[in-house]
């Protein structure tokens, strides 16, 4: 050790340990990863290993991410405290909810409440709103034409506001993403809750021959399509379509609204990265929770 505090290294190897931090700072990851935890109620565990699967495959370990499944039990006996982000994905809001049970609803709140990261997305933005008796309260969101929530599945445009452009770390100002069923959101009426951020609203709607019988059509475009909130000191972020599925190569846009409801900075993709994306694969079958 010098007279300056730094070990006793040649210069030169001082200057390389020097840029290797600084690069290590530019890039945004660090030593210490960020702890997901991504939920299932499900028993059937080639159907767990599915649903985690499909974020260990963007989370992953080399750009900063732990990825691990949590369920009802586990939220309940004290889990999300050891986590930086909770995962809330794809099912049913409502059976999400009756799984947790209010103790495990409660761990949620709490979890978030002192500064952990919620993202749901399609269930889960259900489960976050301010709208059922069994939401969690979260987001200050209403549900649009609830009774008709069964409005089909496809891919539809997206338009990302300046903020969800930024945030969501997109080059560009519309992206196409699958749409199962999701909330569409409109401004919430709860008191105690800070008025939602809009990332991105929904520019057209399911095409009319994927459409249930007696659903109107027009209503889809214009409402809400990706919001992020806060929650105490906690971030929240909800998707109603659902940009993690593999066969549409929008997969930042789920790693950047993980990397802000942990309070990390974006991962942006580039114009010429996103000039050169695969191209998107054939739409499978969602398999919804049990």
């Amino acid at each position: 050790m010098d007279g300056s505090g730094w070990p006793s290294l040649p210069w030169g190897m001082q200057v390389i340990l020097l840029c290797l931090v600084f690069l290590g700072s530019c890039i945004g990851y660090s030593a210490e990863p960020i702890r997901i935890g991504v939920y299932s109620h499900s028993t059937n565990a080639a159907k767990v290993s599915q649903i985690v699967g499909v974020f260990t495959n963007i989370l992953t370990a080399e750009k900063g991410f732990e990825v691990q499944r949590v369920d009802p039990s586990t939220i309940r006996a004290g889990v999300l405290t050891n986590l930086n982000v909770l995962i809330m994905p794809g099912g049913s809001g409502s059976k999400q909810a009756t799984n947790l049970e209010t103790p495990g609803c409660e761990a949620i709140q709490k979890f978030v409440r002192d500064g952990g990261g919620y993202v749901g997305i399609c269930a889960g933005a259900y489960l976050a709103s301010s709208h059922y008796s069994w939401s969690l309260n979260l987001i200050n969101a209403k549900v649009i034409d609830r009774n008709h929530w069964a409005r089909g599945k496809g891919n539809v445009v997206l338009t990302l506001t300046p903020l969800g452009q930024k945030v969501l770390g997109h080059p560009e100002s519309e992206v196409e993403v699958f749409y199962g069923q999701g909330p569409l959101y409109g401004r919430g009426t709860n008191d105690t809750l800070p008025a939602y951020e809009e990332l991105a609203i929904y520019k057209t709607e399911v095409e009319k021959e994927n459409v249930p019988a007696g659903v109107p059509m027009g209503v889809m475009p214009g409402t809400t399509a990706i919001a992020r909130g806060e929650y105490g000191k906690g971030r929240v972020i909800c998707y109603s379509p659902h940009p993690e599925k593999p066969f549409e190569p929008v997969f930042h846009l789920i790693e950047n609204g993980v990397r802000w409801a942990a309070g990390k900075d974006p991962n942006p993709v580039t114009k010429e990265e996103w000039a050169k994306r695969p191209k998107p694969g054939k739409p499978e079958p969602l398999d919804p929770e049990d």
